[in-house]
């Protein structure tokens, strides 16, 4: 059998072979476009093959391992986003959004979340847990030593909170990251303590106002040369 990376690699590599190239202009224009939206549209509403898709896009983030230490809470009853507003700085694109995200992530990973995750290996890819067994030995090696903390979740929740604004702004729609809000009322709220889950970042997403002054304005960034450096 092929080792496991392998076989990942391989049936994406034939999808793209038939996919449509996006051209360096296009990629660049999206992310042009994109800003942190600070005032949504109420109105306006994601249709739900889009947002499908989008969810498709969170599944698909990658993560240390593999290991997808994450929960994201796709929260769009009206009543509970405004009960949330007041602990996110009183900032109105948490309840004015089409959709909010909430990336939770598990405060602490057991044993038994790598074994599911290895029989998750074997029911996708085929093969045998034995034939396994040096990766797990692997990641359990990491785990005793105390990496995989909530701290290192919480890292992993932004590489999901990047690959969701992306996908967004491809398909030109808005998004906001967001820090600013009481983790612990997030928490309590959407009961997250009995599932052993913690809130990371937010990420309200919809269309923004025709009335946010933010949408016109260029972006303000460093020259190139001054952030990348070749060696």
């Amino acid at each position: 059998m092929a080792p496991p990376t392998q076989i990942a690699l391989a049936q994406p590599a034939a999808a793209m072979q038939t996919a449509r190239r996006m051209t360096t202009s296009d990629l660049l224009a999206a992310l042009e476009w994109r800003y942190a939206t600070k005032v949504f549209d109420p109105a306006k509403k994601i249709p739900a093959d889009t947002w499908a898709a989008l969810e498709k896009s969170l599944v698909l983030t990658p993560s240390s391992f593999g290991l997808q230490p994450w929960k994201f809470l796709v929260i769009t009853d009206p009543a509970l986003r405004e009960q949330l507003v007041p602990h996110a700085w009183n900032q109105r694109q948490v309840a004015d959004a089409s959709h909010l995200v909430v990336m939770t992530v598990k405060k602490s990973l057991s044993e038994a979340d790598i074994d599911a995750f290895m029989a998750s290996i074997v029911e996708v890819r085929g093969g045998t847990a034995d034939a396994l067994a040096g990766y797990r030995q692997m990641i359990m090696g990491s785990h005793s030593q105390g990496y995989m903390s909530t701290e290192w979740a919480k890292k992993q929740a932004y590489i999901a909170l990047g690959q969701l604004m992306t996908a967004c702004a491809l398909l030109e729609i808005d998004t906001c990251p967001m820090e600013g809000f009481v983790g612990a009322k997030f928490d309590e709220i959407l009961g997250l303590e009995a599932q052993g889950l913690t809130c990371a970042v937010l990420c309200p997403v919809g269309y923004r106002s025709a009335d946010d002054r933010y949408a016109s304005l260029p972006k303000v960034r460093y020259p190139l040369d001054a952030m990348i450096e070749h060696r």
